[in-house]
């Protein structure tokens, strides 16, 4: 029996409930508790709030983090995007976060990047959260500094190389991930400030059925905020080529709404939500906006005589899906690797076959592509599809008259964002898309008619074994 439009939404529906550790559950609502869903580390913390503990910014962490929870708790419908979240939250100071300037901010900013309608309300904490122990951390001694979210990705290690170049001592990176090996120390060893992501999302007895991870943008850009306000800083250098950063909203994958997570309506509007918030003026910059990765790879090489990027990861899936023989690897087909390996060949280089699931893109069908053995071959073919024709439909949307008015509009949106003329950013938007064009083209060359990606961009579909 088909359902009604009133089951349908409440089907969209999503009631979380943050609770302290020892806080009544709520009727009603999904519980979340912190210490058990939502888990805080106190030597991540210390790196936080070297300089001054302040519960604000902790209260704003915590945020991230429920912002984050139900964001994964709520799996999204096939046939309707949107969701309709109501979170509540406790704070130290609900007075602040519940002044209008703060609650419209925070809730256009969700909105806008996520697709869904937020309703956040703020209660007042039962118990104060304790300040953590402060060490002593290598923060550089001068003025005005700069901040770069850094990761395990290669935008993230090539445009940090290129950005030290200019800034010296000056740039501070913000760690995002979760390796460690590659976390700056000071020379006894130390730890630097914001070295690790200070708290943890967990399901508990619930499951993480959504996949579509909209708020990291949320997460990340504001973990990179607060870093900026302790570190006195004004300036957050946004590290995703133009490719990363514009194209999954100028041409979004099936029918999914737009991502938004490093674009820059979305940092302009965190801008304010910022602002609003801790009454300081920190602004995001693209100094790779108008090149594609595979310039940007290159040009990292070149100045930096390095090999280091070898060790990054593009690939989102964790290791239960891309794995072989209990070794986790890039699946390959994805739309993060597809970009990545697009990168590498345009950039001169190349990569170990076994870096990737799919050691093959040449193969003649999607199957023979994937490494002997690999047993989960039906699940990535539609993640693999959506890969290549994204980067297929981008290569194509300059000459594409349907899409001229899309262009025309990102164009007049994306100038005020960027505080430029709309003929500076339309020559800046022309000069991307005809790189990433050629770069797609000679890529195709290399692949040859045969690939299964090629005849994929044809309109042709082998079938799955």
């Amino acid at each position: 029996m088909a359902k009604n439009s009133s089951e349908e939404d409440r089907n969209d529906e999503l009631r979380v409930n943050v609770l302290e550790a020892e806080a009544r559950s709520l009727s009603g609502w999904l519980n979340c508790r912190i210490g058990e869903h939502l888990r805080f580390s106190a030597e991540p913390l210390a790196s936080y709030f070297f300089a001054q503990w302040d519960p604000v910014l902790f209260d704003a962490l915590l945020l991230a983090a429920a912002v984050e929870f139900c964001d994964k708790i709520k799996r999204r419908s096939a046939f309707k995007w949107m969701r309709k979240i109501e979170l509540r939250i406790p704070v130290h100071d609900p007075a602040l976060w519940t002044r209008r300037e703060i609650a419209d901010s925070l809730n256009k900013t969700l909105q806008l990047l996520t697709g869904d309608r937020w309703r956040i309300e703020f209660s007042k904490r039962k118990k104060e959260v304790a300040p953590p122990q402060q060490g002593q951390f290598n923060l550089p001694p001068v003025q005005l500094p700069a901040i770069i979210p850094f990761s395990e990705g290669l935008d993230s290690r090539s445009v940090a190389g290129l950005m030290e170049k200019e800034y010296g001592d000056r740039l501070i990176r913000v760690r995002l991930g979760s390796k460690t090996n590659d976390r700056p120390r000071n020379s006894s060893g130390r730890p630097s400030p914001f070295t690790t992501v200070p708290y943890e999302v967990r399901h508990g007895e619930y499951r993480f059925g959504e996949s579509s991870a909209r708020s990291r943008g949320f997460k990340f850009a504001l973990l990179s905020g607060l870093a900026a306000y302790l570190a006195k800083a004004d300036l957050i250098i946004v590290p995703e080529s133009g490719q990363g950063a514009l194209g999954p909203a100028l041409v979004p994958v099936g029918q999914m709404y737009e991502d938004y997570r490093n674009h820059p309506l979305f940092t302009v509007q965190m801008s304010a939500f910022l602002k609003a918030l801790l009454g300081q003026d920190i602004r995001y910059e693209f100094p790779r906006l108008w090149h594609t990765k595979g310039e940007t790879l290159q040009q990292y090489i070149l100045q930096n005589n390095q090999t280091d990027w070898t060790d990054t990861r593009s690939c989102w899936q964790d290791n239960r899906f891309v794995s072989i023989n209990k070794h986790r690897r890039q699946c390959g087909v994805c739309a993060a690797c597809m970009l990545r390996r697009l990168s590498v060949h345009a950039a001169g280089l190349s990569e170990a076959p076994e870096t990737y699931i799919w050691e093959d893109l040449r193969a003649a069908s999607f199957e023979s592509g994937a490494v002997a053995g690999f047993q989960k071959i039906s699940m990535q073919r539609n993640y693999a599809i959506a890969g290549a024709l994204h980067l297929d439909h981008l290569a194509g949307l300059r000459q594409s008259q349907i899409h001229a008015h899309g262009l025309d509009s990102c164009i007049h949106q994306i100038a005020p964002a960027l505080g430029k003329s709309e003929p500076e950013v339309r020559a800046g938007l022309d000069r991307l898309l005809a790189r990433h064009e050629k770069e797609w083209k000679e890529f195709m060359e290399f692949l040859g008619p045969n690939s299964f990606v090629s005849r994929w961009t044809e309109g042709v579909y082998d079938h799955a074994a």
